[in-house]
C-alpha cells in the first residue's frame, strides 16, 4: 500500500494535507538496501505519528475502517499497534439497505483493521 499521492482522495482534505506529509509507519523502516538517507527516518516518523494520535486523547475522532464501517466516537487509549479505544461511539456501516448506525458505549478497534484517523 502506498502514501497518497497529491491529488488526494474522497477523503478530507485538510486530513489528506496533513497525513500526506508523513509516510506510512514502518514503510523505510528495515526496508534493507536502498533505504539510504533515510536511515533512521521510520523511527522518527513512528515518533511523530504516536504524538499526532495522542494529541487527539480526549477528543472526538473519526476512524474509517478497512471493511464497510466507519466510526466517531472520544479516544481514550491508544498503543504501539494503533489499537484504539473509544467511549461514546457511533457506529456506520453501509449495506445493500443503505447506511446503517449503531450507538455504543465503547469499543476496542484493532489497529491492523484501520484505514485513516482524523479528528471529528
Amino acid at each position: 500500500m502506498s502514501a497518497p499521492n497529491s491529488s488526494g482522495s474522497a477523503a478530507a482534505p485538510a486530513v489528506a494535507a496533513s497525513i500526506h506529509q508523513l509516510p506510512l509507519v514502518g514503510a523505510g523502516a528495515g526496508a534493507g538496501a536502498g533505504a539510504g538517507a533515510g536511515a533512521g527516518a521510520g523511527n522518527t516518523t513512528a515518533t511523530l505519528f504516536k504524538k499526532l494520535i495522542d494529541s487527539c486523547i480526549g477528543s472526538k475522532i473519526w476512524v474509517v475502517m478497512k471493511s464497510e464501517k466507519e466510526f466517531t466516537g472520544t479516544l481514550k487509549y491508544f498503543d504501539d499497534y494503533v489499537n484504539m479505544v473509544l467511549e461514546d461511539v457511533t457506529e456506520f456501516e453501509n449495506t445493500p439497505e443503505g447506511r446503517k448506525t449503531t450507538k455504543l458505549e465503547q469499543i476496542l478497534l484493532n489497529g491492523n483493521n484501520i484505514c485513516m484517523v482524523t479528528p471529528f
